[in-house]
């Protein structure tokens, strides 16, 4: 594609320019004359958000003090080649993003050679591997919104669609969900030092997994190892201190029935406690893309509490906000990649000794709950344990009315990192909760591949 076709639709086609123009910067253009045009019709745009005619391209051209007079007299016979021709429209938006990835790609290479040489004293070598990812994630957003009347049938399709909302294993949590979570989501789990938190993330990634998904489970508390050993237990259905115990031949088979009985992968990240917020998150993703050709279903952080934040900094402000950044963060994460995001959270002191946590037990700020999209608390009690069950308590929902089971009882095997339905003679909890109304699965629903 040459310059020229960029240049002609630029100032013929309003819609064109309108949608490829943020895209667009001087620095795509390698000759004088084209960049003399390409601001000229930038400058008027941004002046009068309408596309300069020729003749006012070429005021512009006469005011340009930069140019020589052989640059001058090239730039205003090039304004004259610039004609008008009928393409379509789409072949247009797919050849400019490729001519605008291939440009970006070149000028990221040049520019890295001038800092390889020493040529560039303004950048250090580091600067080269961002350079480079920006170039390769060049990409032009089809998607500016969506119309509440005009995508009204595409609006009433996805809400037929089966796998709009992620499932679980779990039946109480689908139907407090109204069938699992959906993308674009913040969801929390809360708990007291050792009520399962890390258990219940590393139970749900496994069965993500097991059910087709790519994962990727980011750690700040425990080693890599230490997560997949948890995953292990889940998976091969052993105690997890059996799993270290176990042949290798007999672990290297186990693993290969797992992989043969799922499509989907398993990223387990380490960053060290503190130390990585969601700017890193999104860099992994993008190298994840690039050397795995991997791109995460659905992302679990563990856990959101010793995260930082890549906008504040802890000592410049108070708990309340710095966490609220970091939930707002995440947020903003799952939503740029369409991915539900799971994290957990520590309960505050008074958490600790209660058997009834709420909201105001939510550790160091308030402003998480306030963020995410689905909290749920993890309340342990002597008796509970020793029948093997925990207690779920919803504590804030965006899925559907947190008073329909607000409080439910589920299993758990510590041992094999599990968690399962109970039976319905536990759920014998005194709340003042009524059973959401049944739900109509009489319309078809559609199967969407993830």
């Amino acid at each position: 594609m040459s310059e020229e076709l960029v240049l002609s639709n630029l100032l013929n086609n309003e819609k064109y320019a309108r949608k490829v123009l943020p895209y667009l910067h001087i620095k795509l253009f390698q000759e004088k004359e084209e960049k003399a045009i390409f601001k000229a019709i930038v400058n008027h745009f941004d002046n009068y958000n309408i596309l300069p005619s020729k003749t006012e391209v070429k005021h512009y051209i006469n005011e340009d003090s930069s140019l020589t007079d052989d640059q001058y007299n090239n730039t205003i016979e090039y304004i004259s080649t610039l004609s008008n021709d009928d393409v379509d429209y789409n072949w247009l938006l797919d050849t400019t993003e490729k001519w605008v990835q291939n440009r970006s790609l070149y000028n990221a290479i040049r520019d890295s050679i001038s800092i390889i040489d020493g040529t560039d004293t303004k950048h250090n070598k580091h600067a080269i591997q961002d350079m480079l990812k920006d170039a390769l994630a060049v990409s032009f957003d089809t998607h500016i919104g969506h119309d509440y009347f005009d995508e009204a049938e595409q609006r009433f399709d996805f809400y037929s669609l089966e796998k709009a909302r992620i499932p679980f294993h779990l039946d109480f949590f689908n139907k407090i969900t109204n069938g699992g979570i959906p993308r674009k989501t913040l969801n929390v789990i809360m708990g007291t030092t050792n009520a399962g938190k890390s258990l219940m993330l590393a139970y749900f990634a496994a069965n993500y997994l097991l059910n087709g998904l790519n994962v990727l489970y980011v750690t700040l508390e425990m080693a890599e190892e230490a997560i997949a050993n948890r995953i292990d237990a889940n998976l091969m259905n052993v105690p997890l201190n059996a799993v270290e115990k176990m042949d290798k031949d007999v672990f290297i088979g186990k693993v290969g029935k797992i992989k043969n009985k799922t499509n989907g992968k398993l990223i387990i990240k380490e960053y060290p406690t503190t130390s990585a917020h969601a700017g890193h998150i999104k860099n992994l993703l993008q190298e994840l893309k690039l050397k795995k050709n991997f791109i995460p279903d659905i992302i679990m952080v563990d856990y959101i509490n010793i995260m930082a934040s890549s906008r504040v900094k802890l000592a410049n402000t108070n708990s309340y906000f710095y966490i609220k950044s970091i939930a707002e963060e995440l947020r903003a994460l799952a939503v740029e990649y369409d991915v539900p995001v799971w994290s957990a959270t520590q309960s505050n002191r008074s958490g600790h000794s209660d058997t009834d946590i709420d909201l105001t037990n939510t550790s160091e700020s308030f402003g998480l709950p306030a963020t995410v999209d689905f909290m749920v608390a993890l309340i342990r009690t002597d008796e509970l344990d020793q029948l093997n069950q925990i207690m779920i308590k919803q504590l804030k929902s965006r899925y559907g009315n947190k008073s329909y089971y607000e409080k439910f009882i589920i299993g758990v095997d510590i041992d094999k990192m599990k968690f399962f339905d109970a039976e319905l003679s536990a759920q014998n909890i005194s709340q003042s909760t009524q059973a959401p109304p049944p739900v109509n699965n009489d319309k078809p629903k559609r199967s969407l591949k993830i």
